[in-house]
């Protein structure tokens, strides 16, 4: 293969890479537009995020029998494409319920590219040049996110939500192009086994699971009998899961590496890794557009900045792979547990520095966390079975994403209808507080319009307060990952 080949192969993987990236965040900053633009809840137009990363989740295990069956080159050209296809139909969607199903379909279609992507340039290139084909590879993955938000916010701003998915398309093109035009064909390797009903009994599990969280505010949880049924069949499914794992010869995932302790724990902290990565994307552009104001440019600028931190945290694991790899995830968790706790001290007031600076910190303790958790997590699992052990690692990643911002999402919910029933108990001519020199003059009891200025502060406020209690849900789950760290052993080997 000549040199002028393999650069393009880099080329255009990295635009895969960074378009798969670049989604994500975007359409976390434009959340506030599409939730007014069709009329939704936050539960509800936070589906878009948590059904496009199940779908990732339960997709992203099936890369290596989509391989083989189809051939690299195959699998990599039209899974751009169709992910190119459904970010522009997500543009084009109409209602919330054809946003989500174009969303599942972008998310089930971007699972190989990363992978795959990361497979293709070690193979393409030669040993030595390994080093620096994963840093460019690196830094598509950080610069995507930085680039995306702040340019979807811009476009949003400016024209309108829709903007900030068109804006990928030519992207998507050029990805598929590349890819279609430098990438060596190759030939099927023909029918190889994979365990269907364990994929299947998996996906409804997941899907249920997903399902039961993202409605159960709504419908008053064990009140509603879908939230029931739903949840019976969730835990048959598991159920049928696990004993289907341990039993049969070939199971879609392999439940038996979690004998390896190393191995179970890095399961257990990566889950909580991403319960941490993607729910202040999804939490923050609803508060700062919808309570605070703030224009969609800067909620991009805010979002993206954990990209830069991400950048930061790129070089800084060049100086902390000195430490053991423990102690620098570690101070990853400890990062997060800084950002959350920040957080939890936010009021309305809180400037777009501020917010972009805890973003930073977010961005750099994720950029840590992402290599030094695999270094202890892998090195003692063998060699031919690391695809179902990077399987495993990858799903329980995304799962524990979408299940935790569903949890923070309801808790907001709930809290706000709470602490708006407190509140508006202490809003009567009785409540001396309000009669305070500095405060009368704002609204006056027989003024409706002043009542409704009053109306509208106490549901600011109490969005505040059940945004504080999420973030504080965010900090203890930080918390509750360090200990974690003590009862892992030191590898000793490296990771492959």
């Amino acid at each position: 293969m000549s040199s002028v080949q393999r650069i393009f192969i880099l080329i255009s993987g990295v635009l895969t890479v960074a378009l798969y990236f670049m989604t994500i965040l975007v359409a976390s900053t434009v959340l506030p537009q599409m939730q007014g633009t069709f009329s939704a809840t936050p539960d509800e137009i936070s589906w878009t995020v948590t059904f496009n990363i199940v779908a990732t989740a339960v997709a992203m295990p099936m890369t290596g029998w989509l391989a083989a069956r189809m051939g690299r080159w195959n699998l990599m050209v039209w899974s751009t494409a169709l992910f190119t296809l459904a970010t522009l139909f997500c543009g084009f969607a109409g209602t919330l319920e054809s946003l989500i199903f174009w969303r599942i379909v972008q998310g089930a279609a971007g699972a190989p590219s990363v992978p795959m992507v990361q497979t293709v340039l070690l193979d393409t290139f030669p040993t030595h040049q390994h080093r620096f084909v994963l840093g460019i590879f690196g830094m598509g993955v950080v610069l995507g996110p930085i680039f995306g938000p702040a340019l979807g916010g811009w476009l949003a701003d400016a024209l309108s939500w829709r903007w900030s998915f068109f804006l990928l398309v030519p992207v998507g093109v050029l990805a598929t192009v590349g890819l279609a035009l430098s990438l060596p064909r190759d030939k099927a390797k023909g029918r190889i086994h994979l365990d269907w009903t364990g994929f299947l009994l998996l996906s409804v599990a997941v899907g249920g699971l997903q399902w039961v969280l993202a409605r159960g505010q709504r419908l008053d949880w064990f009140d509603s009998a879908e939230i029931q049924v739903t949840l019976i069949v969730t835990l048959l499914t598991t159920y049928a899961f696990l004993v289907h794992s341990f039993t049969a010869a070939r199971p879609f995932l392999d439940l038996r590496l979690l004998k390896d302790t190393n191995y179970s724990l890095g399961l257990v902290l990566v889950t909580i890794f991403g319960m941490l990565n993607f729910t202040p994307m999804v939490l923050l552009p609803t508060l700062l557009r919808t309570h605070m104001g703030y224009p969609d440019t800067l909620v991009g600028l805010v979002v993206a900045s954990r990209g830069f931190g991400g950048i930061i945290g790129f070089f800084a694991v060049m100086f902390l792979a000195r430490l053991d790899a423990r102690i620098s995830v570690a101070i990853g968790f400890g990062l997060q547990l800084v950002s959350g706790y920040w957080l939890m001290h936010i009021n309305l007031d809180v400037t777009a520095w501020e917010l972009g600076l805890n973003g930073a910190v977010q961005g750099l303790s994720s950029g840590v966390i992402v290599v030094c958790l695999t270094l202890i997590t892998f090195p003692n699992i063998p060699r031919e079975r690391m695809p179902e052990a990077t399987g495993m690692y990858h799903l329980l990643r995304n799962i524990g994403a979408s299940l935790f911002i569903s949890v923070c999402v309801a808790e907001v919910v709930r809290s706000t209808g709470m602490n708006y029933a407190r509140l508006s108990e202490l809003a009567s001519p009785y409540n001396r507080s309000l009669m305070l020199p500095w405060v009368t003059g704002l609204w006056e009891y027989d003024s409706l319009a002043s009542l409704e200025r009053l109306s509208r502060e106490m549901g600011r406020q109490a969005s505040m307060i059940a945004y504080i209690n999420a973030f504080g849900l965010f900090t203890a789950v930080s918390a509750a990952a360090l200990p974690l760290l003590l009862l892992m052993g030191r590898s000793r080997k490296p990771a492959t």
